[in-house]
C-alpha cells in the first residue's frame, strides 16, 4: 500500500508542466519567476535572511492589518491552500469543483480544481474558532480566485501569497514573524515543512493531498485545533504533538 502511495505521489508530481504555477518547491524558471530582489525598495519588508541564516528581525511594516474586532482576543492559524486545502491542475479532472481561467504570459488557462474531503467544514470550523489567515507561495492570480470560491464564508480575514514570502535557499518560506502577531499564539498548518522552516515549532503538519477521496485529514485535526484554539501558549502542546 505504502509503495502503491508512493508511486501515485511520483505520479501526481510529475505530470504538469504548469506545476510549478502553484507549488512553491519546484523549478520556477518555467514561468521566469525570479526570487524577490534581496534589497527591492518597493517593499516594506526586510531583506530575505541570508543563506547561512536565521530569519530577519521583524519588519516595520507586518503582513497584518490591524486585529479585527470580531477576532480579538482570539489565536492566529495560518492555512497553506496547494497539497493542504486542495489540488490544482492544468490538465482536465472530470470530478472538479471549480474551473478558474489564469492568464499566462497573455494566454488563458483553465485551471481543474479539487477540494479536500471535510475541506468545507474546517473551514467554518477554524473561522468560528481562530483570526484565519490564508498563506500560500502560489500566485495571487492562481490563488485569489481559487479563494474566492472555496471560502464561502469570508473565514480568511487576510490572504497572503508568494510577494509576502521569503525565498531561502530555493524555497518561498512563510516567516511567521513578520505577520505582526504574538508568536506563542500563531499555528500554521501546512503540508511542506521548508514552508515553515523558521518556525517548526509553531507548525500543525498536514499529509500532502492530490485526490484520495476517503481522506479525513481535515476532519480529524479539527479536535486538536479546537484545543489549540484556547491556549495562551501553543508551543507546549504542539511540543507534546511532535514528541509522540
Amino acid at each position: 500500500e505504502v509503495s502503491q502511495s508512493n508511486s501515485s505521489l511520483k505520479k501526481h508530481r510529475s505530470r504538469s508542466i504548469f506545476s510549478p504555477f502553484f507549488c512553491c518547491f519546484r523549478n520556477y524558471n518555467d514561468y521566469r519567476v525570479e526570487p524577490p530582489p534581496p534589497n527591492n525598495k518597493t517593499l516594506s519588508l526586510p531583506p530575505p535572511p541570508q543563506e547561512n541564516g536565521s530569519p530577519p528581525k521583524p519588519p516595520a511594516k507586518f503582513l497584518l492589518p490591524e486585529v479585527n474586532i470580531a477576532d480579538y482576543g482570539k489565536n492566529c492559524v495560518v492555512i497553506d491552500l496547494d497539497e493542504t486545502l486542495v489540488h490544482s491542475s492544468f490538465k482536465p479532472i472530470g470530478n472538479a469543483d471549480f474551473i478558474v481561467p489564469v492568464e499566462i504570459d497573455g494566454t488563458v488557462h483553465q485551471v481543474y480544481v479539487l477540494k479536500r474531503p471535510h475541506v468545507d467544514e474546517f473551514l467554518q470550523k477554524m473561522g468560528e474558532l481562530f483570526e484565519c489567515v490564508l498563506f500560500t507561495a502560489s500566485l495571487a492570480k492562481y490563488a485569489d480566485p481559487v479563494a474566492d470560491l472555496l471560502d464561502q464564508w469570508g473565514v480568511f480575514r487576510t490572504r497572503l501569497f508568494r510577494e509576502s514570502c521569503v525565498f531561502h535557499r530555493g524555497n518561498y518560506v512563510k516567516d511567521l514573524s513578520r505577520l505582526g502577531r504574538e508568536l506563542e499564539r500563531v499555528i500554521i498548518v501546512d503540508n511542506s515543512p521548508a514552508s515553515y522552516i523558521f518556525h517548526p515549532e509553531n507548525a500543525v503538519p498536514v499529509q500532502s493531498w492530490f485526490d484520495d477521496m476517503t481522506d479525513t485529514e481535515l476532519l480529524d485535526l479539527i479536535p486538536l485545533l479546537e484545543g489549540l484554539s484556547k491556549e495562551e501558549d501553543v508551543y507546549s502542546q504542539l511540543q507534546s504533538l511532535r514528541n509522540r
